[in-house]
């Protein structure tokens, strides 16, 4: 379990707060707006309406105590620009902010931020190459390079098992895991047949997994 601040209750930010809270995490939510702070209150462990962009307010918060703090203002870039600063000067230990593009990622980490969240983008992607392939369920990019995805099980690996396919000297992938209704069990024995009834998860770099997810 983390202490998580989120300032901003946008639609980003609320989901983001709410998802933290369920996982077991103390969440702290901020926001100008008190219906917006109202909404979301009885959700996470503390709710509190103010401004971020004053100094003094962030430090009657203790940001310092926080594992991590988010700041989810990605429509207005001055605001959320000044909000990072602040939290990095005040002493909180690990600060990511939301943005939509590139060039603020780029002020934002030059200030201070210690990571950068694209959350459209992101989803865009997803749901972008998920609609795109034959097999794809799901596709999560790492890094620019790799990548992990959930597919269907390829006709041609149906009877067969990880070792006869030669999954990773032939299609450069490895499996992971595997999912029977929505149970996800480690891949640890390279002799388990393939069902095809079951999801695969593979891991790789995007190139080779997104060629591997237009094999019928």
């Amino acid at each position: 379990m983390k202490s998580m601040m989120v300032i901003g209750l946008g639609r980003f930010g609320t989901h983001l707060a709410i998802k933290l809270a369920e996982l077991g995490n103390e969440v702290m939510v901020v926001d100008t707006d008190e219906e917006s702070v109202d909404k979301i209150a009885h959700l996470v462990t503390k709710a509190q309406i103010g401004d971020c962009k004053d100094e003094e307010v962030l430090r009657s918060l203790g940001v310092s105590n926080f594992d991590i703090c988010f700041v989810c203002i990605s429509e207005n870039f001055q605001s959320s620009l000044e909000i990072t600063s602040l939290l990095k000067d005040l002493g909180a230990p690990y600060v990511i902010s939301k943005t939509d593009r590139d060039i603020h990622a780029k002020f934002l980490l030059k200030i201070g931020a210690d990571d950068v969240v694209y959350p459209e983008r992101d989803m865009a992607q997803r749901t972008a190459v998920k609609y795109s392939s034959k097999l794809a369920l799901d596709y999560i990019e790492l890094t620019d390079e790799y990548a992990i995805s959930e597919i269907l099980v390829p006709a041609g690996w149906k009877e067969k098992t990880i070792t006869e396919l030669s999954v990773r000297s032939v299609y450069n992938v490895n499996v992971i895991g595997f999912k029977i209704n929505s149970h996800v069990t480690p891949m640890i024995d390279a002799g388990y047949t393939f069902t095809g009834e079951e999801h695969i998860l593979i891991a790789g770099s995007k190139k080779d997994i997104l060629r591997l997810m237009e094999k019928k």
